[in-house]
């Protein structure tokens, strides 16, 4: 049982909700094009508009790579400021760019190269919810790992992100809340996060908080135990929750027939909500556990 729950921890619908599964989708899925500012288009009124330090992390772009060719060198340059002039005239995201570019530059200049590459060969113009969520998977891929090894409340705040986003979801749409816990990703999505783009924009920021948290301090953390899981599920039982409800989330069991949309986006909440009121040594496990299988999955 203890192995089996390890597995469902790993691949299970809970950790795509736990760890934003749904914000690094939004880059792979075909939500590119939503809610690109209209002013993006005007660099004098941005220039204008636009706070100092900003201002100034978008006229110092990052490095760029040695081309023989004047000519491919002048459109990725043009492309690079017309994207940092886009993420600068986004207020939401502004924080999550200045500290990405001061705490990993080298992701930083990679990603913005990458999105330049793209612009300046032609392809569609993305929207800046994609660079946000682009940059977010690109990080988490790169050094995500180092989330596990974070200050206690630098790490538990990645979680209660998560739970505020699945509320914030659930009391729009239960349809999308259930779709997002087994991280599944639409068009509904991709407009619930251009609608909500400072809740997206803080769970971003949180998530690289606790990664630059996790490289500096270095804690290392055992694995969670059998009588860790035990705990939860004793935690889950006091909140209500019945033997098929409690094998879904820990055993990964899909109960027959399966739960409607409402109840499966209930189900998550209880479960980070028992997850969260557990002692901090046995939740700190269960979470540092799930950063790591997530990051190298």
């Amino acid at each position: 049982m203890f192995l089996e729950r390890l597995l469902a921890l790993a691949t299970g619908a809970i950790v795509a909700l736990c760890l934003g599964l749904g914000l690094v989708m939004m880059a792979l899925g075909p939500g590119r094009k939503i809610a690109e500012p209209a002013h993006i288009a005007e660099p004098t009124h941005i220039a204008e508009t636009r706070e100092a330090p900003l201002a100034e992390a978008a006229s110092e772009p990052a490095p760029e790579p040695a081309d023989p060719r004047p000519s491919a060198r002048a459109p990725r340059l043009a492309a690079r400021e017309r994207i940092e002039q886009a993420i600068a005239a986004t207020e939401e995201y502004r924080s999550f760019f200045q500290r990405m570019r001061q705490a990993f530059p080298t992701d930083y200049a990679a990603a913005i190269e990458t999105f330049a590459q793209e612009r300046s060969v032609g392809a569609d113009t993305a929207s800046v919810d994609f660079y946000l969520a682009e940059s977010v998977r690109r990080l988490r891929q790169s050094r995500g790992v180092l989330a596990a090894r974070a200050e206690p409340l630098v790490l538990a705040r990645v979680f209660d992100l998560q739970l505020d986003v699945l509320r914030a979801i659930s009391a729009e749409n239960k349809k999308l809340c259930a779709a997002f816990l087994y991280g599944g990703v639409d068009q509904d999505f991709h407009s619930f996060a251009a609608r909500r783009r400072a809740l997206v924009a803080e769970m971003a920021v949180v998530g690289l908080e606790a990664i630059a948290s996790g490289q500096a301090k270095q804690l290392e953390r055992s694995a969670p135990s059998e009588e860790d899981f035990r705990a939860l599920e004793k935690a889950l039982a006091a909140r209500g929750l019945r033997k098929p409800e409690i094998d879904s989330l820990l055993d990964g069991k899909t109960p027959d027939p399966p739960f409607d949309d409402k109840k499966t986006c209930a189900l998550g909440q209880t479960y980070l909500e028992a997850l969260r009121a557990l002692p901090e040594p046995i939740r700190l496990r269960i979470y540092g556990l799930a950063v790591e299988l997530m990051a190298r999955s």
